[in-house]
This record gives structure tokens, C-alpha cells and sequence, in this order.
């Protein structure tokens, strides 16, 4: 039986938005949904950054920014770690604790800049509650090999030809796995 649900593709093909999607359903149908969300942020059309966000709380940070002049590099952006982990892993640490289903958007090489984010990522994938995340195009790291090899994981590439829909075949995982489960 899946536990763990993830997606994966081309950076703007629209893996946040499937994610988000599929949580938006699960509560529709009232299961209790947490974690979190890396989204780009844009000014004037350029990228500048990504934020995490808390989907439980709403509460907002920043994940990495050009102007960030502190933390790990990652291509022209510098990780805030500190609001990363403030928001992000706080948020994850907090669905481990109150919801039926983990949101992990997305195990990068940004997020994965952080010991407490791989932390709290191995916490869940211990937990017995689906996760539904994303996992980076290009993350090369021992934790998401180690993702990768196990038996009760799906991920299913994001195309323009499934994008639209694709939130609902993670839903229907979801619940199948909760039905069986009985968390």
C-alpha cells in the first residue's frame, strides 16, 4: 500500500499548484490537511525569491532571495534559514502533530540546505500519515535517493498534458491510504 505520494517535473510546469489542488480537496472532503509550500515570487515579471508558507497557519517567510546577503547558496539566491525553518519545518513539525495528511512542497536543494528540514522529513516518512509532496527535478541528495528506493511511494511526473487533473488521482491515493489505515 502507498504512503507517500509525489510529483516531480520542470520548474513552472505546475507542481505547487497540483499539490495545493489536491490539499483544497482533501479538506473539501474533511480530512485535515498541514505542511508546507514553497512558491516563486516575481517582481516586475523576475524572479527574486521563494516564500514558504504554512498551510495551516497561513503564517509566510522567506525560503531564499537574491537580495538575502546571509545562508546557503543556491544558484543567485541565498537561503533564509531562518525563516525556513521558522515557517516551513515548523509547519511540517506541526502537521506531524494535528493533521491526517502531511504537505511537503518541496524537498529541494534549497530546503534541503537545512539539517532541521531533513530532520523533520525523515520524521514524516517514520509517521504512518500519507504525505503528498514534491520532489525537485534536479535534487541530488541521500534522503531523496533514499525516498526514491522505497516500496510504498508513487510520484508521478507533472505534463502539460496531466497538470489539470493530476490533483485528482493524489486525492483518490490519499484517501485509499486513509481508508486503510484509520490514522
Amino acid at each position: 500500500m502507498k504512503q507517500l505520494f509525489f510529483v516531480t517535473g520542470q520548474p513552472g510546469i505546475g507542481k505547487t499548484t497540483v499539490i495545493i489542488e489536491a490539499a483544497n480537496g482533501l479538506k473539501q472532503r474533511g480530512y485535515t490537511v498541514g505542511g508546507m509550500i514553497s512558491r516563486e515570487v516575481r517582481q516586475e515579471g523576475v524572479r527574486v525569491g521563494f516564500e514558504v508558507a504554512d498551510l495551516d497557519s497561513g503564517a509566510k517567510g522567506w525560503l531564499a532571495h537574491v537580495n538575502q546577503h546571509e545562508g546557503p547558496q543556491v544558484g543567485k539566491y541565498r537561503v533564509n534559514l531562518s525563516d525556513f525553518e521558522s515557517v516551513g519545518v515548523k509547519a511540517v513539525q506541526n502537521a506531524l502533530k494535528r493533521t491526517q495528511v502531511i504537505i511537503l512542497d518541496e524537498i529541494g536543494p534549497m530546503e534541503l540546505s537545512s539539517n532541521a528540514f531533513i530532520q523533520v522529513v525523515k520524521d514524516a516518512l517514520g509517521s504512518k500519515k500519507p504525505i503528498l509532496g514534491v520532489i525537485h527535478c534536479n535534487a541530488r541528495d541521500a534522503i531523496v535517493e533514499a525516498i526514491k528506493r522505497r516500496d510504498d511511494i508513487e510520484i508521478q511526473p507533472v505534463t502539460f498534458e496531466n497538470r489539470r487533473n493530476l490533483h485528482n488521482t493524489l486525492i483518490e491515493r490519499a484517501v485509499q491510504y486513509l481508508n486503510q489505515v484509520r490514522l
